[in-house]
């Protein structure tokens, strides 16, 4: 972590500027010389944090050089930030002058009513600030002299590389008696190899086994290359072990059994490599691939590809899901999960009892399993945790290793987590700080893809790159660890397929925690007085709280003086209260997480943390927010997610000059969004703008013409005011949202039609995802057919016209239609026909809903026709529907009779009907409606009840 904290602190040196520190003192405190005399120093230091950080993992003395090395520069994070914040401040200053300046004597406001911030004068904190950085940089020159006598390798020398903990090296050979479970995998695995059409004519199948290190590819591999049918089955059989770096001359050698040549001349190896499998079918096993340098693998591709025979095939094992898009061979990839609890309580008994001793094993038949679920099927813990019991023979040895951290074992630590190194070592500096600030969440936590970056955020983890902003650098990380293995479990967008939340493997958060045991620390309630408690203190930065109980955040975490904590955050608790001495404790503070507490009141003493840039309330039983909290000038990400009883935001919310992204939806009492949230230029993210009413004072929908907002977001249209003059205002179609949703509420008497608010709504050209909700119009927004990137449409409940002509929308995807009570019959205009004989003298041919796959249609209880296209054939040339329908669904639709022919000449794949018993009665299995459908779609699954 020391390594990209440092890289952060040298990027935000960089920026520094010095024109603002008041008067003279910038000159008789020399802070620019400070500042640059400490800035040589961390970069000079910076070159040995490679070898520093491997070294900590065994030596105690390099571990406190750079834990001290981290104090110093934390502390000059915290003080830019002051620096930073003193900017700030005077930029809002001047905001509130220029508002005061425009409304009447008595509405003005004084800034220093609220923030006792404001009132410090800039030359005494100027002097404060270049005191600090002064001070800090004499203690910097003391580290740099200290590191010499560690004789750390420096980077930039290029003479002697880090020493990386060992990648042993593989063979072919296995035991197959100790091998348990995946059974499933061998067989797919195995077909795949024995089948000559997997060659898909190119003459090479590249096959890639993926997982976390320790979860048993190289086994796998090894059980299937020593298949007596896959021996028969090849001519030639080699086995590499690749590791990094990725040598092509070497691993050339290696196929033709060459190594023992002195040319290392690459066209000269190849060649022999080459000549070596000339015109035969060959398997060639590399385990352990790393790269993900296309430019490497094709020299070493092409030749493999261009003489083995057709059925040749490549093995490639790796943790990387990277390696497998560099060497294109996702379709046929493997990826393996954990083993069941079964299986590795196999393979720990086989290890912890060699001889077969059941007796012996049954002793201890409940701890054993308790161990076991430790390993959360990881075949290389339980194969480690079992050896590690051979020689254990009494109920209290096994009861202490049940009881112990897993990375307290030292067995574990040396032969579970050095794998895991491996792969940690391979991330960037930026990576490796976000993975490890996951050690902050307790085991079995379900991350939020957002908020988790958000997270990264509010740590500096990540800082914009020129045109880069930082959620796209975020989304890059995250995806990032994704690829490697260090997430699971994974949470997807049903449209989209995107990834929006994953857990962490136990043995990973094991060794995350155990990367920073003394840094973050989880404790659950009571836990305070135990031993694991005393390393709180100023070392400490990350604290979780767990099963706190009602009552006051606990006082305690003052009295072990956690001065420097960068987060708090609570998990299952039910705090009621927080103590305004100790918020004054946390100084330090950037993330606060109370959510899903019963907190009913924030002290006014938040507004002192400086700091602070993320903010988690959601789930409270806040009624408001004190004014002081619009002081936190650096504060980017404001979370109040089903805040039920929230009435009302402060009205200077306007002065949050850095917040990105507010969250308000489920906050059912809060009518509207203050005025100032308009002043917001930095926000990119508002879930919920909730507009109308007739308050002056409130957010209107047009202030959202101000925001740079992105992404998604709701406007809920609240109220009998909304005017289409104000909806023009916001000027949507210059807003680069992705997804939109329209939520009229309470229109009776508007002074615009609901289809007269939508026209003048007319969102960016490149929306892909829109939601209606409620609209009563008898007609459809003018903009629909405009949206040419529109990939997944949602209507509901409401509208009293029939349904307009969608067929056209070239990228549409999913379309769900819910509750229209106005609809009775679907015709041809649905599809973009203007009638039956229309589509007869188009040319060139048509497509309608080229590209849909999902069509749904819920509660549509007055339908009752859906109109097929007369006379059609599937040899017309004319006209093609749908021709990308996988699933419909019909769901509550009682008066339906009949669906269309033209949906049985779509690759329908699954036909859900529910609650719609004309349909059901037509196309019941063994009638003629059925056998009609059955023999255009063989493979459809007709599903008759949803649970």
């Amino acid at each position: 972590m020391a390594h990209a904290l440092i890289s952060l602190l040298l990027e935000r040196l960089a920026s520094t500027t010095y024109e603002y520190i008041g008067g003279g003192v910038k000159h008789v405190l020399n802070v620019k010389e400070d500042v640059d005399n400490f800035t040589r120093t961390l970069r000079v230091i910076q070159a040995v944090l490679e070898d520093a950080e491997q070294r900590q993992v065994t030596d105690q003395a390099v571990k406190i050089w750079l834990d001290e090395l981290k104090d110093i520069s934390y502390q000059m994070v915290d003080v830019l930030d002051e620096w930073n914040t003193d900017i700030l401040r005077q930029q809002v200053e001047k905001q509130e002058r220029e508002q005061n300046a425009l409304v009447p004597p008595n509405k003005k406001v004084r800034f220093s009513d609220f923030f006792s911030f404001g009132i410090v004068s800039p030359v005494i904190l100027g002097r404060d600030i270049a005191l600090k950085i002064k001070d800090l940089n004499d203690k910097l020159t003391e580290i740099y002299e200290e590191r010499k006598k560690y004789q750390f390798l420096r980077k930039e020398l290029g003479i002697q590389q880090p020493q990386q903990p060992q990648r042993p090296q593989t063979a072919s050979f296995v035991d197959i008696s100790e091998i348990f479970g995946r059974e499933n995998e061998k067989k797919v695995l195995i077909t795949n190899l024995l089948s000559d059409s997997s060659a898909e004519g190119k003459g090479l199948l590249i096959i890639p086994i993926v997982g976390m290190g320790g979860m048993g590819k190289t086994t796998l591999t090894q059980i299937a290359y020593n298949d007596d049918h896959v021996k028969a089955h090849f001519e030639i059989r080699k086995w590499v072990c690749v590791s990094d770096p990725f040598d092509e001359i070497k691993i050339a050698k290696d196929i033709s059994a060459d190594c023992a040549t002195s040319s290392n001349q690459l066209d000269y190896v190849l060649q022999r490599m080459s000549e070596s499998i000339q015109g035969k079918r060959f398997l060639l096993v590399l385990d352990d691939v790393w790269i993900e340098n296309r430019q490497k693998w094709e020299l070493l591709k092409v030749p493999l590809m261009q003489n083995g025979a057709k059925g040749s095939i490549i093995l490639v094992t790796t943790r990387k899901i990277e390696v497998a898009n560099m060497i294109r061979a996702t379709p046929n990839m493997i990826n393996l999960e954990g083993l069941s609890d079964e299986y590795c309580l196999a393979i720990f008994n086989h290890m912890a009892f060699p001889d077969g001793d059941v007796d012996e094993s049954k002793a201890f038949e409940d701890i054993r399993k308790k161990i076991v679920k430790k390993c959360k099927g990881l075949p290389l813990a339980a194969k480690t945790l079992g050896s590690l019991m051979q020689n254990k023979r009494t109920t209290r040895e096994w009861k202490e290793v049940l009881n112990s951290k897993i990375w307290d074992l030292e067995k574990v630590e040396q032969e579970v987590f050095q794998p895991l190194l491996l792969s940690y070592y391979d991330l960037s500096p930026t990576i490796k700080c976000c993975l490890l600030y996951c050690a902050t969440f307790p085991k079995d936590y379900t991350f939020e893809r957002d908020c988790l970056i958000e997270l990264w955020m509010a740590q500096d983890y990540v800082i914009s790159k020129k045109s880069k902003e930082k959620g796209t650098t975020c989304d890059a990380v995250f995806d990032n660890l994704v690829a490697r293995s260090f997430f699971q479990n994974f949470e997807k967008d049903l449209n989209t397929g995107t990834i929006t939340g994953c857990k962490m493997h136990d043995i990973v958060h094991d060794f995350v925690q155990f990367l920073t045991k003394n840094e973050c620390l989880i404790m659950d309630h009571g836990e305070e007085t135990t031993s694991e408690s005393k390393v709180l203190g100023d070392k400490l930065r990350h604290l979780t709280l767990r099963y706190v109980p009602e009552g006051p955040l606990p006082l305690f975490i003052s009295s072990y003086n956690c001065k420097n904590l960068r987060t708090l955050a609570t998990f299952d608790s039910k705090i009621t209260t927080i103590d305004p001495n100790l918020i004054l404790q946390l100084k330090c503070l950037r993330t606060l997480n109370l959510s899903r507490n019963s907190i009913k009141e924030l002290p006014e003493e938040i507004g002192e943390l400086i700091h602070l840039r993320h903010i988690d309330l959601s789930g409270n039983d806040l009624k408001k927010l004190p004014d002081t909290i619009c002081g936190l000038y650096n504060l980017s990400t404001l979370r109040l997610v089903l805040c039920y009883y929230l009435k009302k935001l402060p009205e200077n919310m306007g002065n949050l000059i850095n917040l990105k992204h507010l969250y308000v939806e489920g906050c059912g009492d809060l009518e509207s969004l203050p005025k100032g949230i308009e002043r917001l230029t930095s926000l990119q993210t508002l879930d919920v703008c909730r507009c109308g009413g007739d308050n002056d004072e409130a957010f209107q929908i047009g202030d959202l013409r101000k925001l740079n907002l992105e992404g998604s977001l709701e406007i809920q249209l609240v109220g009998d005011a909304t005017d289409k003059r104000e909806v023009e205002k916001a000027q949507l179609w210059d807003k680069k949202l992705f997804h939109l949703t329209v939520r009229f509420k309470r229109q009776r008497n508007s002074s615009s039609s609901s289809v007269e608010i939508l026209n003048a709504l007319r969102p960016h050209p490149d929306l892909e995802s829109l939601k209606i909700l409620f609209h009563n119009g008898t007609t459809w927004p003018n903009w629909i057919q405009s949206l040419k990137n529109l990939r997944f449409l949602t209507l509901v409940v409401g509208t009293q016209c029939e349904l307009w002509p969608l067929g056209k929308l070239e990228f549409l995807e999913t379309l769900s239609i819910w509750s229209m009570e106005g609809v009775r019959k679907v015709g041809v205009e649905f599809l973009g026909l203007e009638d039956q004989t229309s589509f007869r003298i188009r040319s060139p041919p048509l497509i309608f809903f080229p590209k849909l796959k999902r069509l749904c249609f819920d509660m549509m209880r007055n339908w009752e026709e859906w109109e097929g296209v007369e006379e059609w054939t599937k040899e017309d040339s004319e006209i093609t529907i749908m021709p990308c329908l996988s699933k419909l669904e019909m769901k509550w639709c009682p008066l339906l009779k009949a669906l269309p022919d033209f949906l049985f000449k779509t690759p329908l794949q699954t036909l859900r009907i529910t609650g719609s018993e004309r349909l059901l009665e037509r196309y019941q299995e063994g009638n003629g409606e059925w056998a009609k459908i059955s023999a255009t779609n063989p493979n459809i699954r007709i599903k008759r009840r949803e649970w």
